[in-house]
């Protein structure tokens, strides 16, 4: 069954994130074809980015990184849930995926947003991101308004077709994290025969 973390993109005090991840995860949790787990970073506290050597090496010192790496390499796709600040995501959601690089490698990922212009501008930045790290992310997006899914602006009361968005992202990010799956497994295999990989063209 594919593993789905749902990343808690902030650890602002009172900030909205949790609700909104926890809204995503209960509309989750009602299907029955993956699993779903909330990753919240305040549970991590991870320093700005402090190891000596590129995160592509694979080599971590410090155990706070160990211990980010291996929560992250155990999901087969991702559901990022990111405030927007000043046109993009947040700095410590940047920092934490800065961590690291092959635990991310060849997974799917999605978004949730909120924000004033329901976050849509964060997640352009995202999805730069995710293209560098070998993340296939999914067109299905779910935007939420500061001004109209929010009680006073910090009680999540969100419009009944977010639901319909939530159902089309999820079978996206599936789909998506199914085919990757198969494809790092048979590369695993490969690795492991010590079969040659097929030849590239060009």
């Amino acid at each position: 069954m594919i593993k789905v973390g749902i990343i808690i993109g902030s650890t602002r005090p009172g900030r909205n994130g949790e609700a909104v991840a926890r809204w995503i995860h209960e509309l989750a949790t009602e299907r029955d074809d993956a699993s779903y787990e909330i990753v919240d970073l305040k549970d991590f506290r991870l320093p700005h980015l402090d190891e000596a050597l590129p995160p592509a090496m694979g080599r971590y010192a410090n155990a706070h990184t160990r211990a980010w790496a291996a929560t992250i390499d155990s999901f087969d796709a991702y559901v990022f849930v990111t405030p927007e600040y000043n046109h993009s995501t947040s700095g410590v959601l940047k920092n934490a995926i800065d961590f690291l690089y092959a635990e991310w490698n060849n997974k799917a990922a999605a978004f949730v947003s909120y924000g004033s212009a329901g976050g849509v501008r964060a997640v352009e930045h995202l999805r730069l991101i995710m293209g560098e790290l070998h993340v296939a992310d999914v067109r299905t997006q779910v935007a939420l308004s500061l001004a109209t899914d929010f009680e006073n602006f910090r009680v999540l009361t969100p419009a009944a077709h977010h639901a319909g968005a939530v159902t089309a992202m999820l079978d996206e990010l599936l789909a998506w994290g199914g085919a990757l799956r198969t494809l790092r497994h048979t590369r695993q295999a490969r690795r492991t025969s010590g079969a040659a990989a097929p030849a590239r063209c060009g």
